[in-house]
C-alpha cells in the first residue's frame, strides 16, 4: 500500500495520500519519477493531503517538492514529522 507520494528522489517532503496516518506507522513512499518505493516511519500523525518530512530539515534549508524549491524551513523537523505551515514558509515574502 502506498501511503505518501513524492515526485523526485531529491524531494525533502512527500504528500500523504491516505487518511489516518498515525505516529509510529511504517509508511511506503512512492517516488513517481523513479517508479520505486522507499520506507519511512511516521513520527507524528499526518493528515491526508499534508506533507511529511522525508529527510531531516534544519532552519533555513530549502524544501523540495515536485523536484522544485517550494520554500524554506522555519522550524526544524525530523524525517517522519509533519511538514506544514508551522515549519515551512514560502520564500516569496
Amino acid at each position: 500500500m502506498i501511503h505518501v507520494v513524492l515526485h523526485d528522489a531529491k524531494d525533502t517532503v512527500a504528500v500523504a495520500v491516505v487518511e489516518g496516518i498515525k505516529a509510529g506507522t511504517d509508511l511506503t513512499a512512492w517516488i513517481m519519477d523513479d517508479d520505486r518505493t522507499v520506507s519511512i516511519k511516521a513520527l507524528q500523525d499526518i493528515p491526508m493531503g499534508h506533507k511529511i518530512a522525508m529527510k531531516p530539515m534544519a532552519v533555513g534549508d530549502t524544501v523540495f517538492k515536485y523536484g522544485v524549491d517550494i520554500g524554506k524551513v522555519v522550524a526544524a523537523a525530523k524525517a517522519g514529522e509533519h511538514a506544514h505551515v508551522h515549519n515551512i514558509k514560502t520564500k516569496r515574502w
